[in-house]
């Protein structure tokens, strides 16, 4: 009986996220609206609020799970021995813009808690485990061997970082004035930039 409940109540919470999810994809965290979550997993909103009680820890727990998978990847991907800088360049602009076309309420979140509570995201990644020495290190020892041009890693990084996010920052912007509007043009243009950041960054460091 009590294996029971458990399972009811983590099938129930696991519904209210995969809802809640959907329904910050279309809305974004400001226009997402606990009802609106009730609905979509079709539960009444005493019971959303018995589970989270307010969107704020509702978002936090999808947010908190989607960043340490993404984190997690990145770990192995940066401390993975057998790719060079330029290997882990391409790599990382690839998933990174995969991550967010996955999950596109995350830049604004992001601006939002960066603005109201930054103390909180930044703990949350400094309890992620992600650390950045192995791959400064590597790209310091590439200088050295003379594979690439002199270059900070900290630049290097907020470099990828800058060029994969802005797009979704600013995609009003970016589609109706530079891009022709359509969501669909959208979304080929950062298929191209997966090929087109790296190459970028990658000339601009190669001997």
């Amino acid at each position: 009986m009590v294996d029971e409940l458990g399972k009811r109540h983590t099938d129930t919470e696991k519904i209210i996220l995969e809802a809640a999810t959907q329904v910050f994809i279309k809305k974004g965290f400001d226009g997402a609206r606990m009802q609106e979550i009730a609905d979509e997993a079709n539960i009444n909103k005493a019971l959303l609020h018995y589970y989270f009680r307010s969107k704020d820890k509702l978002f936090m727990a999808i947010f908190v799970e989607v960043i340490q998978l993404f984190i997690l990847t990145s770990v192995k991907l940066i401390r993975n021995p057998g790719h060079s800088v330029f290997d882990k360049i391409r790599l990382f602009v690839e998933k990174y813009i995969s991550f967010i076309q996955e999950n596109p309420y995350i830049p604004g979140f992001i601006l939002n808690e960066l603005n109201r509570r930054p103390e909180r995201l930044v703990g949350i990644f400094k309890s992620s485990g992600l650390e950045l020495d192995f791959l400064y290190n590597q790209i310091e020892k590439e200088i050295r061997e003379g594979k690439i041009k002199p270059v900070k890693p900290e630049h290097l990084l907020i470099n990828m970082i800058s060029m994969c996010i802005f797009p979704f920052i600013g995609k009003p912007m970016v589609n109706k004035i530079i891009l022709s509007g359509s969501e669909k043009d959208f979304n080929l243009f950062m298929e191209e930039r997966k090929k087109t950041i790296p190459e970028f960054i990658i000339n601009s460091i190669k001997k």
